[in-house]
């Protein structure tokens, strides 16, 4: 996750380095300032400037700044969720591909093609491709995480998730939710291929 390989990866890594440097700085501010109330002789609070005192540290440090904290984090996580949605791109139109999961392996499918694949997904580099994910049995969770979100595989429904590799690649994908027995043993391999080696690969597998 922290080592991206397309737009969409890059929008989470981003996102989780903000959330881990404010979590630093609220962790350094809150242990300095429990260490600083140890230290301090407690007050007493029937005294009128040290209920004042103890009113204002409850507004500021129980309500305003979780307000604030929560507001910047949908600042930048509303939009950084935004790109990862299937929507229409400006440049190539995105190709789809179908996902089942299943105790324990992944159903891959081409349906422009007709190809299937088992436990391996092969998408072409610098072109979005939108997963349609859905399950067969219990709740998975469909997630390759250097090139995009996760998205969960519910049986009933499908679910959509972009993912767009910079480069041709190998990359590991996994479920995500624990699912049974095998649940760590549920690994999806990605390749990414450059765009004339997908074509061939494609109509290869169509025939």
């Amino acid at each position: 996750m922290l080592d991206p390989a397309g737009p969409a990866a890059r929008d989470v890594a981003g996102l989780w380095w903000g959330m881990f440097v404010v979590a630093v700085i609220v962790l350094v501010g809150v242990t300095v300032t429990w260490l600083a109330a140890m230290a301090r002789r407690p007050p007493k609070l029937e005294d009128a400037r040290e209920k004042r005192v103890a009113r204002r540290w409850v507004v500021l440090g129980g309500v305003l700044l979780p307000a604030a904290s929560i507001a910047v984090l949908l600042a930048f996580g509303i939009p950084a969720g935004y790109r990862l949605l299937p929507l229409p791109p400006a440049g190539e139109p995105p190709l789809r591909i179908d996902v089942t999961a299943r105790q324990w392996r992944w159903e891959v499918r081409y349906p422009d093609s007709g190809a299937v694949l088992t436990n391996e997904l092969r998408v072409p580099a610098g072109r979005p491709v939108d997963v349609h994910v859905h399950s067969l049995d219990v709740i998975h969770s469909f997630w390759v995480p250097r090139l995009g979100g996760k998205i969960d595989a519910v049986p009933g429904r499908t679910n959509v998730v972009r993912l767009h590799a910079d480069g041709p690649g190998a990359f590991r994908g996994q479920c995500a939710e624990f699912c049974g027995t095998r649940h760590a043993l549920m690994v999806l391999h990605v390749t990414a291929l450059d765009a004339v080696a997908f074509t061939d690969w494609l109509e290869a597998a169509a025939r």
